[in-house]
């Protein structure tokens, strides 16, 4: 009897985003000891890596979501749009994740939350859990795109850029297409 061994990826999805895995396939490895997340599921990987037992030997942050550097301003700004209007919030959110690709994620989407959004605008990237991550042995791999619209590209490498293995690539956006 032959046995088939499963591979999987533990993955967490991006803000207005579910199952959309798929599009990252040449970004993850076949292995069950990889996490990967895309944008605000790049927080919450990290956040399961940090907090789990289970052998993780691969992070990978796909376009982490990195707001910490705005103004609270931006923040509440964003809040106050999503909440006057949820769907037309998720609407451009989706067509600024997509941008400068005409990939169309119509498969991929749901309408994000307001706990969801706070969430992903508030969170603080600690560079002392990731560095606690790698002690572990668990390497940190980041993924941006250069043409990204949703975080501050510059800023966002500027953190993790001595912390991980981080990856610019020209000409894509927050979808890295």
């Amino acid at each position: 009897m032959n046995h088939v061994r499963k591979y999987y990826v533990n993955y967490f999805s991006g803000f207005g985003l579910t199952k959309e895995k798929a599009l990252f396939e040449a970004y993850l490895p076949k292995s069950e000891t990889t996490v990967a997340g895309f944008s605000y599921g790049a927080q919450q990987a990290l956040e399961y890596v940090y907090h789990t037992k289970k052998r993780v030997d691969r992070l990978i942050l796909l376009s982490p979501a990195f707001f910490q550097t705005h103004k609270e301003s931006f923040k509440r700004t964003q809040i106050r749009y999503f909440t006057s209007d949820p769907k037309a919030y998720t609407t451009q959110f989706i067509q600024n994740i997509v941008y400068p690709s005409t990939k169309s994620v119509k498969n991929y989407t749901k309408e994000g939350t307001k706990k969801e959004l706070e969430a992903l605008l508030d969170y603080q990237w600690d560079k002392h859990k990731m560095e606690e991550i790698q002690q572990r042995g668990t390497t940190i791999e980041v993924f941006l795109g250069q043409e990204d619209k949703i975080i501050p590209i510059e800023d966002t490498f500027s953190f993790f850029k001595n912390l991980t293995t981080t990856y610019v690539i020209k000409d894509v956006g927050h979808l890295l297409y």
